[in-house]
Parts: C-alpha cells; structure tokens; sequence
C-alpha cells in the first residue's frame, strides 16, 4: 500500500469509524454485481451441490465412516474461503483501478486504511454467509453430521479466520498483475482453479501424485483444506493425510508465513493508480 497510516487530515479513530461505514457501501456493491454474485458467492455451494449428489455412498471404516457429502464438505469450504479472498478481492480491485475508482478515491482525504477496512469487512461478511449457506445445504439436504463439541468448532474458526485473512491480502496483492479490469478474470480464475484442483478441494489430496502434493503445499490453500479437515472430519481420518497427522501447527504456520507475504506484497504493489497511470 502506498502508506499504511491514515491520512493526516483523519486521525484513527475516524479512519476506522469511516472503514466500518464503508463496509455497507462495499456489501452493496458486491451484491449488486450478478456475476460476482454467482462465481464467487454461490459458486462453492452449487459445486458442493454437484459433487454431493454424483458422488454417493460412504467412506471410511467402522464408527467412523462418513457420507461422501461429508468428505467433500471441508474442501469446498476451503476453496470458498479462496474464492472470496483472492479472486474475489483481486477482480475487484483491479476493476476498480482500471476504470477509475481508486484514482477518484485518490484525489480525496481517503486513507488507504479505511479502503481496505471496507474491503476486508466485505469479504468477512461474505465469506460468512457463503459458508453459513453451505453448511445449512450440507444438513438440510445431504444429512451431514457436523460437530458438535467446542474444540472442533474453535479449530474451524480458526483456520476461517486465519485462511481468511491470508486470502484477503494475497488478493490484494494479485490485484497489481492484471493490465486491467478486463484481463482480471482471464489472469486470476485460471491461477484459482488450478490451485482448487490440486489442493484438495475437488480431488482427494492424497490421490494426487507426490510431486503435485509437494507443489500444493507450497501454497495457503492446501493447509486450509486441510485445517477444514481436521474440523469436520472424525480424527481417524488423519491417518491417511501425508504426514499421518492433521500437523495444525504446520498448518497455522504455513498460513502466518503466507499472511505475512500476503501484507508485504500488498503494501509494496497498492496503488490508488498505476505508476504508468
């Protein structure tokens, strides 16, 4: 970002009181937008919709065996937590840079702290509502059992929490590639995709050849699969992770490190305009 302290003519408290507020603006905004609306907010809902209804039977041995609807379940959380942070927030940035949104917001007192507040509130509000929406399909429809002590429920928000706001800044930061807002999706859904499909969100993770598991690693979506995992899933199931172990500390690790090269990119690239702009 090209400061990270709020503009000289607002103090903090102002500056934060203006990010909340804004947050309603961004909501409307994303609403608004019919295909956003269905490629990032409904899309890992009618996915799990998909994929639940092909894909039948049970998995697992003994007391511990689940539904396919319940298998499939984490890994859609996990990719919906990635579609509204990196691809939601990077199409959107980058469309707003390119026809002229952030040079007008530019030009006023604005903070870029107060911006970001708005957009970060946005994609938590959304985010939110899209896994609530997945979660009551998965009970409603496919009978999932979801669990029903605290510890599992503390490492779900966790790992929603954390996953969350690592996505958040790594779109920001994928948001400075695209040459403009018409090139965003062509540039950001394939990158996306891709990382769905290798990461556990489609595809068992362990079906993958090693090498591509080792690739997958390399990056934030694989640990938050993983994480989810962990939450929904009876323990028993670790066994056939990689590691043998859901590894939560690998996986709060490798999502901290991301998040810090999520803000280091992300300041360093945000402009309100294009240096060339």
């Amino acid at each position: 970002m090209s400061t990270a302290t709020a503009s000289p003519r607002f103090g903090v408290a102002r500056t934060v009181r203006l990010g909340i507020r804004r947050i309603g603006f961004e909501l409307r905004q994303y609403f608004r937008a019919s295909d956003q609306v269905f490629f990032t907010f409904l899309f890992p809902t009618v996915m799990y919709l998909i994929f639940a209804t092909i894909f039948t039977g049970d998995i697992g041995k003994g007391p511990d065996t689940v539904s396919m609807a319940t298998y499939y379940l984490p890994g859609l959380i996990a990719g919906g937590i990635f579609l509204s942070g990196v691809q939601g927030l990077s199409i959107e940035i980058a469309i707003e840079k390119s026809d002229g949104t952030l040079k007008r917001l530019g030009s006023t007192p604005l903070s870029p702290v107060t911006y970001f507040i708005g957009k970060l509130g946005e994609v938590t509000v959304t985010a939110v509502l899209q896994i609530g929406l997945l979660l009551i399909v998965a009970v409603v429809l496919y009978d999932v059992d979801l669990p029903t002590d605290a510890e599992h429920w503390a490492r779900f928000a966790w790992v929603f929490a954390l996953g969350l706001l690592t996505c958040a800044l790594l779109g920001i930061a994928l948001s400075s590639v695209p040459r403009s807002g018409k090139t965003a999706a062509a540039v950001v859904i394939p990158v996306v995709l891709l990382l769905q499909f290798i990461s556990g969100v489609y595809i068992a993770f362990t079906s993958l050849p090693e090498w591509l598991q080792n690739v997958a690693s390399a990056f934030p979506l694989k640990w938050i699969a993983q994480g989810m995992r962990s939450a929904i899933l009876p323990d028993s199931f670790k066994a056939v992770e990689p590691a043998g172990e859901w590894q939560l500390g690998a996986v709060a690790l490798a999502l901290v490190i991301w998040l810090v090269v999520g803000l280091v990119l992300s300041r360093a690239t945000f402009r309100w305009i294009r240096r060339n702009g």
